[in-house]
């Protein structure tokens, strides 16, 4: 129940209350190359929270079957915090870039992978089987790759990157409460994983072999992300 209380507590920010008008300033003085990186930026952060809000809930409903009830309320305040991430950054968008445009060519092959096919195949398996090693498979696939690998560094390095501009201060106060709550979400994958793990023989060979299979994807995202810019002098570097 400790994840639950740190979510009481640092999980009840309102994306709705965050102040964008000096990123509104902000983005008006930004030149092309600049306006693409955050919206190629943000763009991948907002379909990113939204398709691990859409999937999270079979993941839920076999805790729920276990009778787990202490991990079936933290996942309450799990799931409404990802449905906050997606407002803020669609927020974001609507309002601040005022993104009228299809935003999907933004994503290049391995997220897609990820995000519309293996996401989704994982957890969606749950529907039909329960057992340890497909629980496994999923919490390696949500917790550690996408929200550990992807996020949680995606988070830290823009945070960065905002944080030394001194510019989009309300982009930031969102990034910031986001990287948070991911924080907590991440560690609940890593004692589920502890105790999914304890109760199968394979399952340490499981999720072995399942991180190993979604690496590849997953690098793939950063290094496609950087095909479009000059590494040595990125936007906001």
């Amino acid at each position: 129940m400790r994840l639950f209380q740190k979510a009481k507590r640092l999980g009840t920010w309102d994306p709705q209350a965050i102040d964008f008008s000096s990123d509104g300033a902000d983005w008006a003085a930004f030149d092309s190359v600049e306006r693409d990186f955050l919206l190629r930026t943000v763009a991948l952060f907002q379909a990113g929270e939204e398709g691990v809000t859409t999937d999270l809930l079979p993941l839920i409903m076999v805790i729920a079957r276990e009778g787990r009830i202490e991990e079936e309320i933290f996942l309450t305040s799990f799931l409404w915090e990802e449905a906050k991430h997606v407002e803020f950054f669609r927020r974001w968008l609507d309002q601040v870039a005022v993104a009228r445009e299809d935003l999907g060519h933004y994503m290049t092959p391995s997220y897609s992978h990820l995000f519309q096919v293996e996401l989704p195949k994982a957890l969606n398996a749950l529907r039909d089987d329960q057992s340890v090693e497909a629980q496994i498979r999923a919490s390696v696939t949500y917790n550690m790759i996408i929200e550990g690998v992807l996020a949680e560094t995606g988070y830290h390095g823009f945070r960065q990157s905002l944080e030394v501009s001194g510019k989009l201060p309300g982009l930031l106060e969102g990034i910031r409460m986001t990287a948070r709550d991911e924080s907590r979400h991440i560690r609940y994958g890593v004692f589920l994983l502890n105790r999914l793990i304890n109760q199968s023989a394979s399952g340490w060979e499981v999720m072995n072999q399942r991180m190993n299979e979604l690496l590849g994807p997953a690098l793939g995202v950063v290094s496609e992300f950087w095909e479009h810019y000059d590494e040595e002098h990125a936007p906001f570097g």
